[in-house]
């Protein structure tokens, strides 16, 4: 009997000592969970008041505390500060880890670096899915919207030298401010404003455009005018409190042709351009909501115009919130998925895999999906990866104790051995 409480013994031993020395092993390994055997106590069935029969390893406990995290300077690593594992899919295979060493395959995939898994994300629908990256060039986008708000002047007057290009008779403007739009093939043009006050007491601005193309010969010209020459677009009318009571549009002209310029609400007109250096035709619709009249200088109080040149793929980054944000070259940003965090009723019921990968499994429970920073998830932050949280110190003490009960066990066996040995001699 002591023999095999002895025998009971040892192969407990060998159990601690296996589940620390994994633990040593993978002190470094990124985001590893150490373990813990849990031992129980053996005694023959239905029997009482006598001793045990030795001890049964009754589970391996693992500790899913956070290790602590470190800066890589890869935009693409992540760690998850709280709750949650990352989810990545293998051949099909839902698996989660908490090991956010990812990179970008060739098609543009964010998958594991370890694994070659792609990582899932949480799609617009709230559906999972692989998360891509687009590598490639990023077409141009034409300006078709210009949001502008101005301060004008109440007390300017016509007296100003500066006229606008090509208008005949010629017509005195105050101010003028310039435009960046973009045409189809993405050039960078501009569309100068000159604002021309009403007479002395009335509450008007008349505002006049004119097309420029980035080109040394300009080809620009309003559709049904000529180059150079600047059409106007409409008359700013205010309320006696100088809040913009409308805008309206110069849609056709003294002899009441229309002029191709078209009312676009309340507050703004649909100017249309033909460049004239290869692009399409642009129709930009120009709102002027906010714009006010007062006793105060001119200023420009908003400028919110789309459009943009191409450009190429500089490299993506991973925010808080998990989503990944690819940048270009000409300034434009893509977000192209937010990463998925899962959580599970009871975490020590997943099935370690390889690779620092769990299984899900009825004990752990079905993952619940949720957005970085949301529901039960952590948040994220990129260019970082989370250590074991493996201690040194504290597995170094606990190999000593287990080869201490190897040892005690096996000291117990080889004098049960030699006892035998005595025995079949007498």
């Amino acid at each position: 009997m002591s023999l095999q409480t002895a025998l009971s013994g040892l192969n407990g031993a060998q159990t601690g000592l296996n589940t620390v020395s994994n633990d040593l092993a993978n002190a470094d390994t990124t985001a590893f969970k150490s373990q813990t055997a849990e031992f129980a106590d053996l005694y023959p069935y239905g029997s009482s008041n006598v001793p045990g029969l030795g001890v049964t390893t009754s589970a391996m406990d693992t500790n899913f505390s956070q290790g602590a995290p470190v800066s890589t300077g890869n935009p693409l690593d992540a760690a998850i500060q709280g709750n949650g594992f990352f989810v990545v899919s293998q051949n099909g295979t839902q698996e989660y880890t908490r090991d956010g060493s990812f990179e970008l395959n060739s098609a543009g995939q964010l998958v594991s670096a370890a694994t070659g898994a792609a990582v899932m994300g949480i799609g617009t629908s709230g559906a999972l899915g692989p998360i891509t990256v687009n590598t490639g060039a990023m077409p141009a986008m034409a300006t078709n919207t210009s949001n502008l708000a101005f301060n004008l002047s109440s007390n300017s007057t016509t007296t100003s030298t500066n006229y606008v290009p090509g208008v005949a008779p010629a017509v005195a403007y105050t101010e003028s401010y310039p435009v960046t739009t973009y045409d189809s093939l993405g050039n960078a043009n501009t569309v100068n404003l000159y604002f021309v006050p009403g007479t002395t007491g009335s509450d008007q601005y008349t505002v006049y455009a004119e097309p420029v193309t980035s080109t040394t010969t300009n080809t620009a010209y309003v559709t049904g005018g000529t180059t150079g020459t600047a059409m106007e677009l409409g008359t700013l009318n205010f309320n006696t409190n100088g809040t913009l009571a409308s805008f309206a549009a110069y849609t056709t002209n003294g002899a009441g042709a229309a002029t191709g310029i078209t009312q676009t609400g309340t507050d703004g007109a649909t100017l249309p351009i033909t460049w004239g250096n290869g692009s399409g035709p642009s129709n930009i619709d120009f709102n002027f909501t906010g714009t006010t009249l007062g006793a105060q200088s001119f200023a420009t109080a908003a400028n919110n115009t789309n459009g943009y040149a191409p450009g190429n793929y500089s490299g993506t980054t991973i925010n808080t919130a998990g989503q990944l944000i690819a940048t270009y070259s000409n300034g434009q940003t893509i977000t192209s998925g937010t990463l998925a965090i899962a959580n599970f009723i009871n975490e020590q019921g997943l099935s370690p895999l390889s690779g620092n990968l769990y299984a899900a499994t009825t004990t752990s429970g079905q993952p619940v999906i949720d957005a970085p920073g949301t529901g039960q998830a952590g948040s994220v932050a990129g260019g970082e990866l989370e250590q074991s949280n493996a201690s040194t110190s504290e597995l170094l003490v606990s190999l000593i104790e287990y080869q201490q009960a190897y040892q005690a066990n096996a000291s117990v066996i080889q004098t049960e051995q030699t006892d035998s040995t005595r025995l079949t001699q007498i």
